[in-house]
């Protein structure tokens, strides 16, 4: 194959990545926008996005559907990007354990206790785990979870009562521990 016709063929493949990029960033924009707050994070993904189609076609990777395909990494990078912000789930807990300046054995206690409780956190189901910490960690209420997750507030609502059952089991026996 002479370079020329590897140049040619070069020529083609950004040509069909323009040609992609300037039919779908607009929806493409739209449907990051509706699902990340931040403009510059939202348009941050749209380029992250963008840089994977080429470096795909760069490797010569098959994609069928291009703009299934686009929406779909643009989900992964949307996800990415809030397990990347999620917050500590036991900070609003750990007001409710004594105190370290309480002396020596308070702070001993509180630290097993959030560290009991982050165990015990992971090892919930992830659905039922995203749910106790959304709700109860984030202050999330279960429409806006309902919403986001497109999972029903009913699903949601069961998965909190599981999650809250197995970490009372899971708690009692540090709580006897402790008593005893």
């Amino acid at each position: 194959m002479g370079a020329a016709r590897l140049e040619r063929m070069a020529f083609d493949q950004d040509d069909r990545i323009a040609e992609v990029v300037a039919r779908e960033q607009s929806r493409l924009r739209r449907f990051i926008r509706r699902r990340v707050p931040d403009p510059r994070d939202a348009e941050d993904i749209l380029q992250d996005v963008f840089s994977t189609l080429v470096e795909a076609n760069r490797l010569l990777m098959p994609i069928d559907h291009v703009t299934g395909w686009l929406f779909r990494v643009a989900r992964n990078r949307i996800t990415d990007l809030f397990r990347r912000r999620r917050p500590d789930p036991l900070d609003g807990i750990a007001d409710l354990l004594p105190s370290p300046a309480a002396g020596p054995e308070a702070a001993y206690v509180r630290q097993l206790l959030l560290e009991e409780m982050a165990a015990a956190i992971a090892e919930l189901p992830p659905g039922q785990r995203d749910v106790f910490v959304g709700h109860e960690i984030e202050g999330r209420s279960f429409k806006e979870m309902a919403a986001a997750t497109g999972v029903s507030v009913n699903t949601l609502l069961s998965r909190k009562r599981y999650a809250v059952l197995r970490l009372r089991e899971r708690l009692r026996r540090t709580y006897e521990e402790l008593t005893n």
